[in-house]
């Protein structure tokens, strides 16, 4: 049990990045970022920023549920639109979008490593980078910011109408002079840090290139990318923590990291259980059983790779209704497709695309999902009798849209044969599976 639990790969890279995320959100660079962006929007853009924004937050865990949702709603109030339409829009980014981002965030790492275990039922030696889906996903924050303001603008502003209020407007409180130089001292950090990065990546004998062949694929920069969300929340959050004066001394960094670390609590849990289910099920030879089996009764059906796509979609989907935590889910369903479409030659990086996409879609419409009685709080706030069924109605346009969207763009993807992400083809290379 020990041993099982210590060599989960997902158990170190997360509470890593997890470390450097803490230290950024204790500092308040991650809210005032996000209060930047949307303040600094212009009216006739405001819908996109705010989908954007929100796609953007998940790269900081809940912050986008807590600051943007109510945030958005106040300010499509402020320009005279319902706070509905803007709450939303916002809600629709943070969780219809869950897995899109231009950033990696803690969510990257933990799904690949659950991915990299499931695929070493087949192939020991099989490695998943924390960066395996970000090609697809990057591309994906655009398809999805674009998504949502047509379907914002289309579907739930003239749904909504005119709001009434006998309620003042309050101005928004704009960003104090403090905040505004803990930003300027942010910006500097991550100028800093980047051509750092780059300096070690351009050149083609760079510090951060393999040492052997040169390459960036097996760099340790991809390999060690944990490692650099970590230093990017750390060195951030230092600059903007004392640049604002947020953080006195080391104390304040220490117990930005404590906070983060108690919210790894339930993650903990579930880590022990989901290795000891990995385990087991490679002890048994049940995840090879189910994947010859599965694998063989799909090649009967004669099912392509479209359909097969589209199918698990389809299905992470719906268990997304009933099981509201993307890690539990890949938990249990990662042992079983992924050494399935690895024996249809497809590889593991492109089933975990397939499966991010569904997991998303149906967030807004899970009463699961972690953060929807919150969410339903501030519906609350602007209309009274408002309930579950409200969110539901408000946010299923959202999910159906953002279902066929999304699923079309991956098929696309898909056919065009481009790579998931860096080093991750969408089929496995000859040879990759040995004969027995």
């Amino acid at each position: 049990l020990v041993e099982n639990f210590t060599s989960f790969a997902p158990l170190g890279t997360v509470l890593v990045a997890m470390l450097g995320i803490g230290v950024a959100e204790a500092s308040g660079l991650l809210e005032t970022a996000l209060r930047r962006l949307v303040l600094s929007a212009p009216k006739a853009l405001l819908t996109p920023v705010i989908v954007f924004a929100g796609v953007m937050s998940n790269t900081a865990g809940e912050v986008g549920y807590v600051l943007l949702v109510p945030l958005a709603a106040l300010l499509f109030r402020a320009a005279g639109r319902h706070p509905l339409a803007g709450l939303a829009a916002a809600f629709a980014g943070v969780s219809g979008g869950y897995s899109a981002n231009l950033l990696l965030g803690t969510v990257d790492p933990l799904l690949a490593g659950l991915t990299q275990e499931a695929a070493r039922i087949l192939v020991p030696s099989y490695v998943v980078s924390p960066a395996c889906n970000y090609y697809f996903l990057a591309a994906s924050t655009f398809v999805i910011t674009i998504t949502g303001t047509l379907v914002t603008q289309r579907f739930i502003v003239p749904r909504l109408g005119a709001y009434e209020s006998a309620e003042a407007i309050k101005p928004l409180e704009t960003l104090k002079l403090e905040e505004r130089r803990g930003l300027r001292f942010a910006l500097l950090a991550a100028v800093g840090l980047t051509l750092v990065i780059l300096a070690g990546l351009i050149p083609s004998s760079g510090f951060l290139r393999d040492a052997k062949t040169g390459s960036v694929l097996t760099s340790p920069f991809l390999s060690g990318i944990v490692a650099f969300i970590f230093l990017g929340g750390l060195v951030l959050g230092l600059a903007y923590g004392f640049g604002s004066g947020r953080f006195k001394s080391e104390r304040d960094v220490v117990k930005g990291m404590d906070e983060a670390m108690k919210t790894m609590a339930g993650y903990l849990v579930l880590v022990f259980f989901a290795a000891q289910f990995v385990a087991f099920f490679k002890w048994t030879n049940l995840g090879l059983i189910v994947a010859v089996k599965g694998a063989a009764a799909l090649k009967a059906l004669g099912l392509g790779g479209v359909p097969l796509l589209i199918g698990l979609v389809a299905l992470s989907a719906l268990l997304n209704l009933f099981m509201g935590s993307a890690s539990a889910k890949w938990a249990v369903m990662a042992p079983a497709f992924v050494p399935m479409f690895m024996l249809l030659g497809y590889s593991p990086e492109l089933t975990q695309a397939a499966y991010r996409v569904g997991d998303s879609v149906t967030n807004i419409i899970s009463p699961m999902m972690t953060y929807f009685a919150l969410i339903i709080a501030f519906v609350q706030r602007y209309a009274k009798d408002a309930g579950m069924g409200t969110l539901l109605s408000l946010m299923l346009p959202y999910s159906v849209v953002f279902f066929i969207v999304w699923t079309i763009f991956l098929v696309g993807w898909y056919l065009l044969g481009l790579p998931v992400g860096p080093g991750a083809p969408l089929l496995l290379p000859a040879g990759a599976l040995q004969p027995g």
